[in-house]
Formats: structure tokens, C-alpha cells, sequence
């Protein structure tokens, strides 16, 4: 048992938890000033003022955290972190007029990040990642989802699952990862077609990864050019069948309605949504599915945000997240991001929060934590500043620390 002590504050989130992360107000943050909390390993026992201590807890072993502010634990719901190579040439001809789709055209995007991971061995990748899973966790970011989909074909999209298997295995009890399999990234150009690859690999293999009790999680990139909505029912049905949850990356250049596929058929999480219309946001206010909002992506590629006011006053569960991969958003500071993008997108304070805590975590089917109250598992992010609101007013300054 431990007991944190003399915390200047904690952004508990008990009023947010409370509303199930929707319609949030200001006064849905619940900050408690000079506060203690009181856990053991598996769930938060006690939280409340310092001087109200009750005796029972009076010789639990203390650590004074004056000075600091304790939140729920930060967790970034979606990443790509897993990969080999670079995309730095590719920003620059972004930045003198090729899109997105201009570059996966000429052998670039998601392609020529394939061929960079398939050149590394199970070791180099292990390495690298390593590090960037380093970085994120002295950020303050306590449980990273870490997908595959850069390997594209049977052996190393196995592979690479292995690998975010054993980061898992390796960080357990410091980092809290989340391993997703994302075969259908997109289709290489030995396919004839994306219901080929899906038939030949992705469902085989998720057949493969289920049975040997690997991943956590399935993705898909439902969009135009890749995979399209009987490729998402496909997989999504698969997942249901052998109990696996599953999300998608949905409507980021077109509006496929896979927002809308997404929440009707119970998925964890829907990413991206720039173009998602409000057939799609009615179906997300009615749903449990998390609608993960990417706000660094359309910053690195200079395109318009999603619509999240209409998300949030319908009631919608939106969280951010930093989508953090080479090339679309090489950015991996999810607070930096989240803190950047609140007064673009239009978020209060507590949306700012519940979007990087609590929403995140229910984004991964994490649905024991992302509040800190009785009952809740204990996973907390510490930062050394007065107030909550020095956390996100310094844009680009770390104040994490660990214990």
C-alpha cells in the first residue's frame, strides 16, 4: 500500500468519469487542492485532503508530493511507433505541393515505410522501439497503443505483433502498452486487389495471432484506395467472431460513413473523422465507440482539423491522440499536441483532460482507470508544477516526472 501526500493538486476527473466522458463542463475537472491518495497495486482506496487522512492509512509508507500535481494517467490511444526508416524527404516535397496521395502514388507513404521496416531484422526494430516507447513514457504518458501495418505481408506483420508482444511483456508495470494488429494498413502491389490481400493474409494471420493469445486489438484503414467498407465488415466480423475488439482509422479524406460502420457495429475506437457528416456523428452519440480525434496529423500535413464541436455538443466520446508514425505525423508528444490543438478545436479544460485520460483509455477498452476515484486501478501521471493549468499553458516544456 502507498500513499501519495501533500499533492498541490490532482485533477481526479470524478465528475467526468461520472458523465462517461460526455458533455463535459469546466466543472466537470473535480481538483481537489492539498490532497492525498491512498492505493495499493490494483485499485485506488482513498482520495481526499490531506488533513482528512483516516487514521487506518495514518502509517502507510508516504511520499510528500508538494509541489507536484498528480492526473489520471495520460495515455496516447494510437501510434504507429513500430517501424523502420524515415519519410524526411517526403515532408519536404509535402511542403512544395504533393499530397498525401500524390506520394503514396509514386511509391511513397505508407509503402515506402514498408520496404524501410522489411530491411531491419527483429533486433533493429526491437532497438529503435524501445526508444521511442522511452520517449513517450518521460512525457508523462503512462499506457501507449503501439500498432503493426509496416511489415505487409504474412511473416513480418507476425513479426512485428511478436515484437510489440515482447515491448509489452518487457515494460509491464512501467509502460502499459496496448498491442494492435494492423495488417490492413494498406495494400502492396503484389495484390490485385485489397479483398485479395485481406483473404490471403490479414484475416488468416489475425486467425494465427488470436489463437496464440498475442494482440489486444485489430485496426483498419477504411478509406478510399485501401480498404472499403465489405473489407471493414470483414475484419470487424472476424474480430467478433473470435473475440477480439477491434477500431478503424475512418473518413480521413473522404467520408466513407466508417464513423458511422464503426459505432454500429460496437468498435472500440473511430480515428480521424475529417470528414465524418452527421449521419456519422448521430451514430457515434448513440454508440460506446470512442471518436479519437488526430489533431497533429492535420497540423503535419496542413490540412483541416475535424469537425469537433459538433462531435462534443452531440454528446459524442472524444478523445485525442498523437497518431505518432513517419509519416503523416512524426510528432510523438501527445500533450504538446493535445495542448496545441484545445483552443483550435475549441475544447474546455476538462475536454482537454478527458481527452488524453479518461476517453483514451476507454478508446482501448481501458475502462477500470482514466479517473482518479475509489475502485479505479491506480495509474497516474506526476508532473512538477503548482497547478494543473502550468501542465498545457507551456507549450513544448516537459514537466513529467517518475517514482
Amino acid at each position: 500500500m502507498k500513499h501519495y501526500s501533500n499533492i498541490s493538486q490532482v485533477l481526479s476527473l470524478e465528475s467526468a468519469n461520472s458523465k462517461d466522458g460526455r458533455n463535459l463542463e469546466p466543472s466537470d475537472l473535480s481538483v481537489l487542492n492539498n490532497a492525498s491518495i491512498v492505493f495499493d497495486n490494483e485499485k485506488i482506496l482513498w482520495i481526499g485532503k490531506t488533513t482528512e487522512l483516516p487514521d487506518i492509512y495514518q502509517s502507510v509508507e508516504t511520499t510528500d508530493l508538494t509541489g507536484h500535481c498528480v492526473t489520471p494517467e495520460v495515455v496516447d490511444s494510437h501510434t504507429h511507433l513500430i517501424f523502420g526508416g524515415d519519410r524526411a524527404k517526403e515532408y519536404s516535397m509535402r511542403l512544395n505541393g504533393a499530397d498525401y496521395i500524390d506520394i503514396a502514388k509514386a511509391g511513397g507513404g505508407i509503402l515506402n515505410t514498408m520496404n524501410g521496416t522489411n530491411s531491419l531484422d527483429k533486433h533493429e526494430l526491437l532497438s529503435i522501439s524501445r526508444e521511442r516507447v522511452e520517449r513517450l513514457h518521460s512525457y508523462g504518458i503512462g499506457s501507449i497503443e503501439i500498432k503493426t501495418g509496416y511489415g505487409l505481408n504474412f511473416e513480418k506483420e507476425y513479426e512485428l505483433s511478436h515484437i510489440v508482444k515482447e515491448l509489452k511483456d518487457q515494460y509491464k508495470g512501467k509502460v502499459q502498452i496496448i498491442n494492435t494488429f494492423m495488417a490492413a494498413h494498406a495494400v502492396p502491389k503484389n495484390y490485385e486487389s485489397s479483398s485479395q490481400y485481406m483473404n490471403e493474409v490479414v484475416i488468416p494471420l489475425l486467425e494465427k495471432l488470436a489463437s496464440e493469445k498475442v494482440i489486444d486489438c485489430a485496426d483498419i484503414f477504411h478509406e478510399s484506395g485501401y480498404f472499403d467498407s465489405s473489407d471493414t465488415k470483414l475484419l470487424f466480423e472476424k474480430c467478433i467472431e473470435l473475440n477480439i475488439p477491434f477500431k478503424s482509422h475512418a473518413d480521413e479524406f473522404n467520408d466513407n460513413k466508417g464513423a458511422k460502420l464503426a459505432a454500429e457495429m460496437g468498435a472500440l475506437s473511430t480515428d480521424h473523422l475529417l470528414c465524418t457528416t452527421q449521419d456519422g456523428i448521430e451514430a457515434l452519440s448513440k454508440s460506446k465507440t470512442v471518436a479519437t480525434l488526430l489533431p497533429g496529423t492535420g497540423y503535419f500535413l496542413g490540412k483541416p482539423q475535424a469537425n469537433a464541436r459538433a462531435l462534443l455538443n452531440a454528446g459524442v466520446k472524444v478523445s485525442i491522440a498523437s497518431d505518432y508514425n513517419p509519416g503523416s505525423c512524426h510528432w510523438d508528444n501527445l500533450l504538446q499536441i493535445a495542448s496545441l490543438a484545445a483552443p483550435n478545436l475549441g475544447f474546455n479544460q476538462t475536454q482537454l483532460w478527458a481527452a488524453i485520460t479518461l476517453n483514451a483509455a476507454h478508446a482501448l477498452g481501458l475502462t477500470d482507470q482514466g479517473a482518479i476515484v475509489r475502485g479505479l486501478k491506480p495509474r497516474f501521471s506526476i508532473f512538477k508544477v503548482p497547478t494543473i493549468d502550468h501542465i498545457t499553458y507551456h507549450w513544448g516544456r516537459n514537466f513529467a516526472v517518475t517514482l
